[in-house]
């Protein structure tokens, strides 16, 4: 074992990589929080001062604090990200890489983005690594990769501290593991302390011998990035519901961040606290179900969480008790534990079924002992010597064939819970800042059943086909997607310019577990509508488009605010009809009319009465007594905005919504001209008292949207 080189200076740890690997620096860093911004921006500062030194990262999800795009949004964000953000520090590459002010000997490669945030950005466009999440470690050390930066997490024990990654093993433990294995010479890990990071346990630990560099400085440590918790809507609510009633109890659940993850998990509360209200829900909004997944009864088995993104849903389900359905690493105990016959206190009959399935022989091996012993089966005292079970005075034979030994082995040897269990597996955490709080406070024994550990072993099957086929029966893999074809594939991450919204990330490979684990289902939700750039609503679901990321042979389900529509293994006709019966009914002619004048539906085929009354404002009433009853919230799961800022949240988004239309524009500045909102509104952006007359028109473009 080789101790790390530990420095207590940013600036030593960087002089001591460079003697190290020299001035060509290739580095990989995890996607999102798990980032070292203070040290990779020491380091970008000695690439912009030296030209001499060459750096290039491969990375994805750069994340920094919020800004505005106008005067006002600024005014708004400033305290809202000074209280919550906190010392965060944006990392400086990804405001030269925004600014077009990259150095010529830096190279920044992501293969994830921030959604919408490089559009037109020529150097992040041309620059972009299109791979899937499974490959990124693979893809990344094609490229030469010679450091892994990575921020970790300290726990101080009487034993000296100890190390883990947090937040970010989704690649961590794969590019170590894969450069050992491919004979990768002299990839320097360099693990930086974050002492606001919560401390994960179990594959989340990091040894110290697999850190080359170790950097503690106070420099190191500050607030985590922590998105606020978005507004659900009607069109999220209507989506969510819907998908909610696909998931199978006693299954395996796969959800993402931001308002329909989060509309997605306050429907599954809703669905075990309040079940006669979730059915109503559902006949109210009237729209078709999964006919062969219809599931809305409350929880008795409970889920089990396994996601690429362990997000504030999932704790929120935690918490609720409904990610609940322990897992456990062998195949034949998982087996026995899906089909009931084993539960999870070791008992005789625990000990017989063992023994048929043969995964134990009798006598026991060593083997069989540590496996016994590892889940708790048997109690943490039991020791095997000489071919006999002891504890304390205790002496037993090994022999649980026998069946008066064995009954012996129960009422002696047993331990009192099946240990090592895992409710949640996930690749990497980002979320609220109670969520982080929540994470730093959990029971030991709570947080022990949360696995946070590799991208490859959550998002695919291969090499573990058994193990994965236990764990997720009956999974939901439920994603999100940005327009849906009349035929069935899903433009999910980029444009027909060619220009990336975001990445693939590991939807790819979440839609391809759906069609290869037994009972599972591929999920992708959108909303059936948005307002284009004409500020005229426009269809998400479209004829064709001329980029796609999940082709149509991958078609399964597809869920709006109108419905579900499964459309695994039906002809394009019967595609056609029920992505139509989900389509917003502004624009189901003109689709339906496209598909007849390609010859891939009947002429005569008409869409049913019931199916034309797919509209907005049919959606809000259907919801109505459930928001007066005050069971659809905005923040089902609360926020970081005040109710100063909820307000001019909303009257902000109104003024957005406005600049596409003129003269609601100028109606907006008329009202608010005579408009006398509270005072405490217009002081908190700073236009109680305007100073000139930008600052008029600004007071009352605000006023008259409040």
């Amino acid at each position: 074992m080789t101790a790390p080189l530990r420095c207590a200076r940013i600036e030593d740890s960087i002089d001591a990589l460079i003697d190290r690997v020299g001035k060509n620096i290739v580095m990989a860093m995890p996607l999102g929080i798990g980032k070292p911004n203070a040290w990779i921006n020491a380091l970008y500062r000695r690439a912009k001062a030296d030209p001499t030194l060459k750096l290039k990262i491969f990375t994805a999800l750069s994340l920094d604090r919020p800004r505005g795009k106008s005067a006002l949004e600024q005014r708004f964000l400033g305290p809202f990200v000074e209280r919550v953000f906190g010392n965060y520090p944006d990392m400086d590459y990804s405001i030269d890489v925004k600014r077009n002010a990259l150095p010529p000997n830096v190279e920044i490669c992501e293969f994830f983005l921030k959604t919408g945030e490089y559009l037109g950005n020529a150097n992040a466009q041309s620059n972009y690594v299109y791979s899937n999440y499974t490959h990124a470690v693979r893809d990344a050390l094609a490229q030469g990769v010679n450091v892994f930066a990575q921020a970790i997490a300290v726990e101080d024990t009487p034993d000296g501290p100890r190390y883990s990654m947090s937040c970010n093993t989704d690649l961590t433990i794969d590019a170590l593991e894969q450069a050992n294995r491919d004979g990768v010479q002299h990839m320097h890990l360099i693990g930086v302390v974050n002492r606001e990071l919560p401390f994960m346990p179990n594959d989340a630990l990091l040894p110290e011998e697999d850190i080359s560099i170790l950097v503690d400085d106070p420099a190191s440590t500050h607030t985590i990035f922590a998105p606020p918790n978005m507004k659900v809507d009607d069109q999220d609510y209507g989506i969510a519901l819907y998908s909610s009633s696909t998931v199978k109890d006693g299954g395996t659940l796969q959800i993402g961040i931001g308002s329909l993850g989060d509309g997605i998990a306050h429907a599954l509360i809703l669905r075990d606290r309040d079940n006669g209200t979730y059915r109503a829900m559902l006949k109210a909004l009237g729209g078709p179900l999964h006919a062969g997944h219809n599931y809305q009864e409350a929880f008795t088995e409970g889920l089990y969480g396994c996601s690429e993104m362990f997000v504030n849903g999932f704790m929120e389900l935690i918490d609720a008790g409904i990610i609940r359905r322990e897992v456990f690493d062998n195949v034949a105990l998982q087996t026995l534990l899906n089909a009931g016959k084993v539960g999870l206190i070791p008992d005789e009959a625990m000990l017989e079924a063992l023994l048929e399935a043969r995964a134990i022989g009798s006598p026991l091996s060593r083997a069989d002992f540590d496996f016994l012993h590892h889940f708790g089966i048997l109690h943490a005292d039991v020791r095997l010597e000489d071919g006999a079970l002891l504890r304390g005075a205790e002496r037993l034979p090994a022999t649980p064939a026998d069946p008066a030994v064995r009954k012996e082995i129960a009422a002696r040897m047993l331990g009192e819970r099946l240990t090592h269990g895992r409710l949640m597996h996930g690749g990497f955490f980002i979320g609220p800042t109670h969520f982080y709080d929540r994470l730093r406070t959990m029971p030991r024994e709570l947080l022990a059943k949360i696995n946070m550990t590799r991208i490859s072993f959550i998002n695919q099957v291969m090499g573990q086909e058994q193990l994965a086929a236990t764990h997720r029966r009956d999974a939901r893999f439920i994603n999100t997607t940005m327009m849906v074809t009349l035929l069935g594939a899903a433009v999910s991450d980029g444009l027909d310019t060619g220009n990336l919204v975001s990445g693939v990330g590991g939807q790819y490979n979440f839609v391809a577990m759906g069609h290869t684990l037994p009972g599972a289902l591929s999920i992708l939700m959108l909303r059936s509508w948005r307002i284009g750039k004409d500020g005229k609503p426009t269809s998400n679901i479209v004829w064709n488009y001329g980029h796609v990321t999940i082709p149509r042979h991958l078609r399964d389900v597809y869920i709006t605010e109108y419905g579900i529509a499964d459309v695994r293994g039906q002809s394009d006709a019967d595609v056609i009809k029920r992505l139509l019966a989900i389509t917003d009914s502004r624009f189901q002619d003109e689709l339906l009319a496209r598909a007849k004048a390609n010859g891939k539906i009947a002429q005569d085929y008409q869409i049913p009465p019931e199916q034309r009354q797919n509209l907005p404002e049919v959606l809000s009433q259907r919801l109505a007594e459930f928001h007066q009853r005050g069971l659809l919230p905005d923040f089902p799961f609360g926020t970081d905005l005040d109710a100063t800022e909820l307000t001019l949240a909303k009257a902000l988004m109104k003024l957005k919504a406005q600049q596409k239309s003129p003269l609601s524009l100028v109606g907006s500045l008329i009202r608010g001209l005579s408009a006398t909102p509270k005072p405490e509104l217009l002081a908190r952006m700073g236009l109680d008292q305007p100073k000139d007359l930008k600052e008029k028109l600004m007071r009352a473009l605000v006023a008259g949207n409040l």
